[in-house]
């Protein structure tokens, strides 16, 4: 119990104003001294539920005087005290809890009595479970709030006394006994007013369901709506069973009934459909009686509508980010903040409106215990609310009602922005001609709105069989897309090739409705789409191996900012614990939670190269991090998945070869990867090359497995020691003795070659600094150039006899003059010459280890700076290509400068 200090004027108000408090001042004089100063919780109210049936009142009249007497508490702590929301909740609801555990107690006694306990076929007792919903199950109960309940038994079976009847007619009897017990109304009151209309089937179904039941009416019958119901279930009696885990089977069945496996932007008609009602029920009320549009809850701009903004949003993403998942208003708004689901601004704001809101509403039922949200007409209650919130309300003014005005008119504006209310349920962007009723795809009256040039794919497309097997709605938003993708060519937002694209990308999406919704609710990030898809052809692919992504283009923010390694791992840590904190942290949640968490980084950093906010240099440097950070990620995650581990924490590193080694990674690129361990604490090295021989095949499997979420990357691990005839996985030790020379197995010049573009890349720090020590030991001994330079060109001519000039085009890569060249001058030089220059052994990539070459007089003057730019121009052209799916050679007058500056480099470097 929690002290709260008074409140001095002019925040002041009686709480003796409430005729509500008035009553039970009057009625329960005696007995209100028996509740502890403070806030009531949940062990303060059974003790005084105990106190009043020790004074002789049964337990039915017990728990009724016990709610008058917190809820008067409850007004004192709120009006003169000012207690914040979460008191006043939290006390409602841990008196709702109480008191239902009271009950149930005792109604399965007498129930037990007459008919003995349910058991199921295996004789063991069957589990019934109290489900709260709505506020009840988030722990935000209002003062004068009825209970939404659900009943639910474990498992069928029959009763083992007397007079057996089945486990359903057992618990039926319960929850009738329930009901007298809490929601009679009696001399004494009622403890709530219990609604189980939100049960399968309503108020049409049966009081109690068994497991089973609830599970086959969620597959066959479940609305959508009710997914928004029972995202605030939650178990809230018996303690004993909350305790004991066996809910946990309830929880089972809810979570993947509430929360999709995909991006379910599918809900947001459904939504809009019952939020329509809603509002068009609280207009019809209000008709004619203008005191009735000030309904705090179910008005424009009401309680409910916030609530629908956080369900909606959980609702949607909840099923890929079980970090938003969350009961509470207030913490969901806080979550979709920190997960970047809505502005921090915006959340807060919200926040604000909806304590405000709710202290309004609770000030409402404070007068007369009604169940109402409607503001008083009286100036002396308007009077007694405003004062209660440090506001004036007078004859001539009322600060109240121009607060409530400014309060409502933001929700509602951020309430229709998110269902696109202003755009006609989130029609999109036509205007003018064309405009009107939605049309399907396969309607001859939307072709003859189309350019004639787009005819053609929209038929082909109208007529394939999946698009006839799709139900109206799904022809009316393909019809949808197509009409404002010609309306945005039309008026200059895109090309027309752009359009002709997004027809072609719409085909393989329709086993996905749940994508064509998104862009249906989200014209912004269609019109971004047909930007991008204008830009380059490579998009589009990527776009259909995972079309997830485009929910991405949605907030400009994370587009525009660089990749955050930190951050980003951050995130995935947080959504691991998620996994865990919700009991789904199987392997195979957490190998699609890798995947998708990297298809969207690598989208975003697509998005930003191909509209050229970054460089090419700053692209590969982007995806080299993230591919860093995903590597990590799978180590850390996947060894506590590993039967064999011997320690917390593995000893163990991946070093990067080749292009993620030279942080030049490109879209879908290979990794290539050495494993090293040095486990000095495990005495027994044979046991420890076999639990890291374990491990690195699960690693290769997490990241290299196609799961229903794609793939991560594809793996080479050819530039181990003693390439594919070697260990996946080699102690530190033997690894420097084999780089090192020593002894009869060694490594191959081109094996040196390969290591001076190599780093550690994910794993123990300890081995970052023994592997660095290895590779500049490696680079930097002395060798005879000679007998160097022929091992190199040897090399680079083998190289070039397996990808031959066709045509006489020039290849960029790999025909003479090209980027092979440069890598296998920058290895000679740094072999050759970082003994004696130490600058050279820096892992800092080709352009700039060609300039420090330059600066250390192994080059002469303007060749290593020429070659530099060459080098990054011919990378430019390479993957400006790849990006519009084009080749990679090109008639040798294109690139002629860039060559004739790699061939000076060659000649400079090798005579020859």
């Amino acid at each position: 119990m929690s002290a709260l200090q008074p409140v001095t004027p002019p925040c002041r108000a009686e709480a003796a104003h409430s005729r509500f408090v008035q009553r039970i001042r009057r009625r329960y004089a005696e007995d209100l001294p028996l509740l502890p100063e403070g806030v009531p919780d949940r062990a303060t109210i059974l003790a005084l539920i105990d106190t009043l049936m020790a004074r002789g009142r049964a337990l039915p009249s017990a728990l009724r005087v016990a709610r008058q007497l917190v809820v008067e508490r409850l007004v004192v702590l709120d009006v003169e005290q000012r207690a914040p929301l979460e008191h006043v909740t939290g006390t409602m609801t841990a008196l709702a809890e109480a008191t239902l555990e009271r009950a149930l107690a005792a109604a399965r006694r007498e129930s037990d009595e007459r008919h003995g306990l349910p058991r199921n076929e295996a004789g063991e007792v069957i589990d019934f479970w109290i489900v709260g919903m709505g506020k009840l199950g988030a722990r935000e109960l209002n003062v004068s709030s009825d209970i939404d309940l659900i009943y639910v038994y474990e498992d069928d079976g029959e009763t083992d006394g007397a007079v057996p009847i089945s486990a359903h007619e057992y618990f039926a009897l319960v929850a009738k006994k329930l009901y007298t017990l809490i929601g009679d109304v009696t001399d004494d009151g009622f403890v709530f007013r219990v609604d189980l209309a939100l049960r399968p089937n309503g108020n049409s179904g049966p009081s109690v369901v068994s497991l089973s039941m609830l599970e086959e009416y969620f597959f066959v019958q479940g609305r959508e709506w009710e997914r928004f119901a029972w995202l605030k279930s939650r178990v809230v009696a018996p303690l004993d069973s909350v305790a004991s885990g066996r809910p946990l089977a309830l929880r089972a069945l809810v979570t993947p009934f509430v929360y999709r496996k995909y991006l379910d932007y599918g809900v947001f008609e459904g939504l809009r459909q019952l939020h329509r009602k809603i509002r068009e029920e609280a207009q019809r009320r209000a008709a004619g009686r203008p005191e009735r549009a000030n309904d705090v809850k179910l008005s424009r701009g009401g309680i409910r509508e916030i609530e629908f903004i956080v369900q909606l949003l959980q609702v949607v993403r909840g099923g890929q980010y079980p970090e938003i998942r969350t009961r509470a208003t207030l913490k969901g708004l806080q979550k979709l903040a920190a997960g970047g689901l809505m502005k921090p601004e915006t959340a807060q704001a919200l926040a604000s409106a909806y304590v405000f809101l709710r202290q309004v509403e609770h000030r409402i039922q404070y007068l007369d215990d009604q169940q109402t949200h409607l503001l008083p007409t009286t100036d002396a209650d308007l009077g007694w609310i405003a004062g209660s919130l440090c506001l004036v309300c007078t004859a001539d003014a009322c600060e109240l009602l121009d607060r409530l005005c400014e309060v409502r008119e933001l929700v509602a504006t951020e309430f229709d922005a998110l269902l696109q209310n202003s755009q006609g349920g989130g029609g999109g962007t036509c205007r003018g001609k064309g405009c009107g009723a939605p049309l399907p795809i396969d309607s001859e009256r939307l072709w003859e709105k189309l350019p004639p040039a787009l005819l053609p794919r929209v038929k082909a497309l109208a007529t394939h069989p999946r698009v006839q097997s799709l139900r109206e709605e799904g022809r009316l938003r393909l019809g949808k897309l197509v009409l404002r993708a010609a309306h945005g060519a039309a008026e200059g937002l895109c090309t027309q090739q752009a359009v002709e694209h997004f027809i072609d990308w719409l085909e393989p999406l329709l086993r996905r409705e749940s994508y064509l919704a998104l862009l249906v609710e989200r014209p912004n990030v269609q019109q971004r789409l047909l930007r991008l898809l204008g830009l380059a052809r490579w998009p589009m692919r990527y776009l259909m191996q995972h079309p997830a992504v485009i929910d991405e283009l949605a907030d400009d923010r994370q587009i525009a900012e660089r990749f955050d390694r930190a951050a980003f791992t951050n995130d995935l840590d947080e959504r691991h614990t998620a996994w865990v904190r919700a009991g789904e942290a199987d392997e195979g949640e957490l190998l699609d939670t890798l995947r998708r968490a990297h298809h969207a980084e690598t989208f975003r950093t697509l998005v930003r190269d191909v509209e050229q906010r970054i460089t090419i240099e700053q692209a590969a440097d982007d995806l080299s991090a993230l591919a860093d950070a995903i590597v990590d990620c799978c180590i850390r995650w996947a060894w506590a998945h590993l039967k064999q581990r011997h320690r917390d924490e593995p000893q163990f590193a991946v070093i990067a070869y080749g292009k993620l080694g030279g942080l030049e990674l490109g879209y879908g690129s290979d990794l290539d990867v050495v494993f090293l361990y040095d486990d000095d604490a495990e005495p027994d090295a044979d046991r420890a090359q076999e639990v890291y021989a374990a491990f690195v095949r699960k690693l290769i499997a997490w990241l290299t497995l196609r799961t229903a979420a794609g793939e991560l990357f594809e793996i080479d691990t050819a530039l181990r020691p003693n390439g594919g005839a070697g260990l996946l996985v080699t102690s530190a030790a033997a690894f420097d003795k084999y780089q090192r020379g020593r002894g009869s197995n060694t490594a191959w010049t081109w094996e040196h070659q390969a290591i001076t573009r190599a780093r550690w890349c994910a794993g123990s720090r300890h081995l970052a600094e023994r592997f660095e020590a290895t590779r500049r030991a490696v680079i930097s001994a002395e060798r005879d150039p000679q007998a160097l330079q022929g091992e190199v060109t040897a090399m680079r001519e083998k190289v070039r006899a397996a990808h031959p000039e066709r045509g006489g085009l020039f290849d960029v890569k790999h025909s003479t003059g090209g980027m092979m060249d440069v890598e296998f001058c920058v290895q000679y030089l740094v072999l050759a010459h970082s003994g004696r220059h130490p600058d050279l052994q820096d892992n800092a990539g080709n352009i700039a280890l060609l300039r420090r070459a330059e600066a250390a007089g192994l080059l002469p003057a303007g060749v290593g700076h020429a070659a530099a730019d060459a080098y990054r121009e011919l990378r430019r052209a390479q993957h400006r290509a790849r990006l519009n799916e084009q080749p990679t050679q090109f008639p040798p007058e294109q690139l002629a400068t860039e060559r004739a500056a790699v061939l000076a480099l060659w000649q400079a470097v090798f005579g020859r």
